[in-house]
């Protein structure tokens, strides 16, 4: 935005449009929208809004893009009888936006859609992500924080040399 520029919306919908994420190389942007009748997962050009696609079709939340913007991952909503389920989805962005087929990379009975923030979080590489585990049949009542988790992971996991 330039200096002293006035905001402006983005969207101009009646719909619930929140959860934004940018691509990595700022052309893309990624985020949820009701319009559907349910939460589901859209992509527009940015900043020229101009070019828009459905990326979910079964729901989809907390969009975040892989360090690369080679693919985009998102959360479907809660279902007892499914779970709930990472899903990732690689994108073309050559000409314009194309996005591959969702798959499925992680279903279980995961703690998703906060109500501020994001659930899961992807490494700076791209190879691994972090979600958090629940026991859909109690309630939480404690949670436990590790600092310098990484050398906590050396002590109990140390790597042999050969």
């Amino acid at each position: 935005m330039k200096s002293g520029a006035a905001p402006r919306p983005l969207l101009g919908t009646p719909f619930n449009e929140y959860q934004p994420s940018l691509s990595p190389d700022g052309h893309w942007l990624a985020y949820v929208s009701n319009e559907s009748g349910r939460d589901e997962l859209w992509v527009r050009s940015f900043p020229a809004m101009d070019q828009r696609v459905k990326v979910s079709s079964e729901g989809g939340g907390e969009p975040s893009w892989s360090p690369d913007g080679r693919e985009l991952l998102y959360t479907t909503s809660h279902n007892p009888s499914v779970g709930s389920r990472l899903m990732a989805v690689e994108v073309n962005t050559k000409e314009g936006f194309r996005p591959g087929a969702s798959r499925t990379l992680v279903e279980g009975p995961y703690s998703i859609q906060p109500l501020y923030g994001q659930s899961y979080d992807i490494s700076r590489d791209g190879s691994r992500f972090l979600m958090l585990k629940i026991d859909p049949l109690k309630s939480p009542t404690h949670i436990s924080v590790v600092l310098n988790w990484f050398e906590e992971l050396k002590r109990r996991a140390p790597v042999g040399t050969h």
